[in-house]
């Protein structure tokens, strides 16, 4: 006699399914978590790139009793660009190898000051709103400043 007992091994269709859609699920959440973090990691770089141009303003400062104007003009006596090394280009000083990415530059109170700044991915960074406000200026959206003072 035949036995109508089947033995049922393995998992079904649905369960599959279900566990599927919730690796799916995790996975989604996870890398949406990871794109915030590098974008935050180049702000935290951005930020930290922008604090050494201004020590290397400083140093300029010190050497010619005001700072670069608007359009830089102290790379061999071309304006600087983001790659480019800092330099004075009558005495040949070096003030930083790389000058770093930066979106805006801005002499002020007639070489006595500056600002610059740099656009941030996240626009809910505080230390936007605290660049602001210690430069004193109107800032745009998104932006970290540097200044001067």
């Amino acid at each position: 006699m035949k036995s109508n007992k089947t033995l049922n091994k393995g998992f079904t269709l649905i369960e599959l399914l279900v566990v599927i859609s919730i690796i799916g699920v995790l996975t989604a959440l996870l890398l949406s978590n990871f794109v915030g973090i590098r974008g935050r990691a180049k702000d935290t770089k951005l930020k930290g790139d922008l604090e050494q141009l201004k020590t290397a303003m400083r140093l300029y400062y010190n050497d010619n009793q005001k700072y670069p104007d608007n359009t830089f003009d102290s790379c061999n006596l071309t304006p600087c660009a983001p790659g480019e090394e800092f330099n004075d280009g009558m005495s040949g000083t070096v003030y930083m190898k790389v000058l770093p990415e930066y979106s805006e530059y801005v002499q002020t109170d007639g070489g006595d000051g500056f600002y610059a700044g740099v656009i941030l991915s996240n626009a809910s960074d505080a230390d936007i709103a605290n660049s602001v406000a210690e430069c004193g200026i109107g800032g745009t959206a998104n932006t970290f400043y540097v200044c001067a003072n």
